[in-house]
């Protein structure tokens, strides 16, 4: 899965909306309609990149995130139904966190 789709379906389960990019900037992504009455209103939104959008996408779906640096990975479980995510850390736990945290919430979008 691309993280084109895992974005969307994150933003689906979160309730967030489109997400979409513009052909000129297409490594930033934006959640909410290009346009409501002549004004736009969205906001950059990229919960792989950006901590403070990985943590209200984690407080918003309820998830429990373990970094467990023993092993070298990081956990994300939700549920009910139970749900688990599970990503390694590879040279960058915090991205590997984030990465998991998307994952997780787009399981779920993609079973709404």
């Amino acid at each position: 899965m691309t993280d084109r789709e895992l974005l969307e379906l994150a933003a689906k389960a979160a309730g967030y909306g489109d997400v979409w990019s513009l052909d000129e900037h297409p490594d930033v992504t934006y959640i909410g309609p290009r346009y409501d009455g002549g004004t736009v209103r969205y906001r950059v939104w990229n919960p792989l990149t950006d901590d403070g959008d990985a943590l209200r996408l984690t407080v918003k779906l309820g998830f429990a995130v373990s970094v467990e640096y023993q092993v070298g990975s990081t956990s994300v479980l939700w549920g009910p139904p139970t749900g688990h995510v599970r990503e390694d850390h590879g040279t960058d736990p915090y991205a590997a966190t984030r990465r998991a945290i998307v994952r997780a919430a787009a399981e779920i979008g993609g079973n709404t």
